[in-house]
């Protein structure tokens, strides 16, 4: 399903949250711009409100407390005051030391010429009594204005916006309320196509941005495409395929360079298993078919009594063998299993190194060769039964690849935490090709003697898996003077 795909789930992360910040950041761009324009707006009303308001709530008073006319706009004849009478040319005298301003709590009054210039700028004005009558309406005013609605009676200022008009009220004192308002059409119309520009700006934005996404997973997903691709050729059967592991500095490319590893043990594995079998096949068929052939020839006609002894101890010899060679591989199999079980405790490596070399000396002797000891106390954790197969296993090998009349040398010593045992030989060595494959299983350097006196080629690769599972190791190298020589460490207790 589409839902399960990395790909997609990456995308659809990335496009939430590309939608998400493009939609924020043109919002509060287009939000901007609305309240930089409405502000305006609002300081243009508030910036005519002043010199309007006195004539609106019908505070402008002269200087003998008289009421100023109303605006012309409802106005019947000349302007009179509240008592009836028309107003002289000395009430319109200012007093030259209150030309500078109007008197305390009072704001200066527009002009005739000043409502002409709001009215011009598309400005208009008109107020109520507290009874709700409307007392006073620009030529320009709207039809059909309502009377602001106050949530109380506090005098003070505020604003609405109402089909496409931005309007100010002012709620005096006495009651009456004066709003003085302006059409915003233009304004709304502006930031109509200014958000439409945002809107398909922020689209582009989001479109490219989620083909770049799309674009990136892809190229940042493709190796997990290549390693399915050689998973899948690999469990086919192609153990030679690996990854190109191109990006090695990105985590993908390391997993690559991870998996080229495994893959690469694993084709050794198999090869090494393959070979495995072959060999042990090889080998079991050799006493097999001796045994097959003693049998065989015995029966085509009578023999003697000498001559059946004769063929019973061949085949017995072959079944010698082959228990040897089985109890090899399945010791092999339960190392490879993890299954061999060591009973490790403190032990010295000399005492057991002494024990195997008095077992060892009667085949030395047929030989005349002479073992020399220089065995040190030397402690470790190990399993003295498994060890001791180690020790006698290399202790014969120096032996039966000696020279006649030659030398054995063994120790033991302490060399820093590791506890050390060499067996070395005074024999041809080992050549230089042969050396790296000594204890690989069934590898023999001369196969014909080797088989001849019934060994299996398997004595070297199972003394590597003991000392390796003690968390020890063990190496073989030529010796300057002539002979081999092997050592193991092993852990110090």
């Amino acid at each position: 399903m589409i839902t399960q795909s990395i790909k997609w789930r990456l995308q659809a992360w990335h496009g939430f949250l590309l939608l998400c910040l493009v939609t924020g950041l043109m919002t509060g761009f287009y939000t901007y711009e609305r309240r930089v324009k409405m502000q305006a707006v609002d300081n243009e009303l508030l910036e005519a409100m002043t010199p309007l308001l006195p004539r609106l709530e019908g505070r402008g008073e002269g200087q003998r407390g008289r009421r100023l006319p109303p605006p012309r706009e409802f106005d019947d004849g000349p302007p009179r005051f509240e008592d009836g009478r028309p107003p002289r040319p000395e009430d319109d005298f200012v007093p030259p030391e209150d030309r500078r301003g109007p008197p305390a709590g009072h704001g200066p009054q527009a002009s005739e010429r000043e409502l002409q210039l709001l009215t011009s700028a598309n400005i208009y004005y008109l107020a109520w009594r507290a009874d709700g009558t409307q007392t006073v309406a620009s030529a320009n005013a709207p039809a059909g204005v309502p009377k602001p609605v106050l949530s109380g009676t506090k005098p003070g200022k505020a604003f609405r916006t109402r089909a496409g008009q931005r309007e100010i009220f002012h709620l005096v004192p006495n009651g009456t309320i004066a709003l003085i308002g302006k059409s915003i059409t233009t304004i709304e119309a502006d930031l109509r196509r200014l958000a439409l520009a945002l809107a398909g700006i922020g689209a582009g934005i989001v479109v490219v941005g989620f083909a770049g996404g799309w674009w990136f997973a892809t190229r940042a997903l493709r190796p997990i495409a290549a390693i399915s691709q050689a998973a899948r050729e690999i469990a086919e059967g192609d153990l030679a395929r690996r990854i190109n592991a191109s990006e090695t500095e990105s985590e993908l490319g390391q997993l690559a360079a991870v998996l080229n590893s495994t893959f690469t043990r694993l084709d050794a594995a198999f090869a090494q298993q393959k070979q495995f079998t072959s060999d042990a096949a090889h080998e079991l068929r050799t006493p097999v078919a001796v045994i097959l052939t003693q049998i065989q020839s015995t029966l085509n006609k009578e023999r003697s009594s000498a001559e059946y002894r004769e063929t019973l101890e061949a085949c017995q010899r072959a079944a010698q063998r082959m228990r040897r060679l089985i109890e090899s591989l399945l010791e092999l199999a339960r190392f490879d299993a993890g299954q061999a079980q060591l009973k490790q405790m403190p032990f010295d490596l000399a005492a057991i190194t002494r024990d195997c070399a008095e077992l060892v000396q009667p085949l030395a002797q047929q030989r005349g060769i002479k073992i020399f000891s220089n065995l040190e106390t030397a402690n470790s954790q190990v399993d003295p039964e498994r060890l001791s197969q180690v020790v006698t296993n290399l202790l014969t090998n120096a032996v039966n690849y000696n020279r006649n009349d030659g030398e054995v040398r063994v120790t033991t010593q302490l060399n820093g935490n590791s506890v050390v045992l060499t067996v070395a030989d005074t024999g041809p060595g080992i050549p230089a090709e042969h050396l790296p494959k000594i204890f690989d299983r069934f590898y023999r350097i001369d196969s014909a003697r080797t088989s001849a006196q019934g060994r299996t080629g398997l004595g070297l690769a199972i003394c590597k898996l003991i000392v390796e599972a003690h968390g020890g190791s063990i190496a073989a190298i030529n010796l300057s003077g002539g002979g081999a020589e092997f050592t193991v460490r092993l852990p110090k207790t």
